[in-house]
């Protein structure tokens, strides 16, 4: 059985992006920790592959020092270079991403800035529903200078 769960921070902010096809693919990387004893802690980092729906989603909400818990498993991909030395990367392909420690700081600024649009626009629609003018209104000083 292939079967990873990982909990973890992000290292980085995902990389998301569109392949020719029209899938999406996102890449991050997850530092998780392992407890040695005696206070010592060792770091180990995890590549971590998502795709299609999941990719958009990480992409979107993730950001680098989100704590997140991945449940997936692990692939690894072997090419040659132009040299043709051999190349190996290993890395989880997940199925699965929570979120354990909330929205990130980018979901904040994007709903502060939604909610302003927001408020402009219907301070502008309320003002144009108030001051409905016919053609034969003359035009104001300050619009025709």
């Amino acid at each position: 059985m292939n079967k990873v769960l990982l909990t973890g921070r992000l290292t980085r902010d995902p990389e998301m992006r569109a392949l020719a096809s029209g899938k999406h693919v996102t890449q991050f990387s997850v530092a998780t920790n392992e407890y040695a004893g005696n206070g010592k802690e060792r770091s180990e980092f995890h590549n971590v592959v998502t795709w299609d729906r999941l990719a958009d989603i990480c992409g979107r909400y993730l950001g680098k020092g989100q704590q997140v818990a991945i449940e997936g498993r692990i692939q690894t991909r072997t090419w040659d270079d132009e040299q043709g030395k051999r190349h190996w990367k290993t890395e989880v392909v997940a199925h699965a991403v929570e979120m354990l420690s909330g929205r990130g700081k980018k979901d904040y600024a994007a709903e502060s800035a939604a909610d302003g649009l927001e408020v402009q626009a219907t301070g502008f629609s309320a003002e144009s529903a108030d001051a409905e003018a016919s053609a034969d209104d003359p035009i104001p000083e300050a619009v025709a200078a």
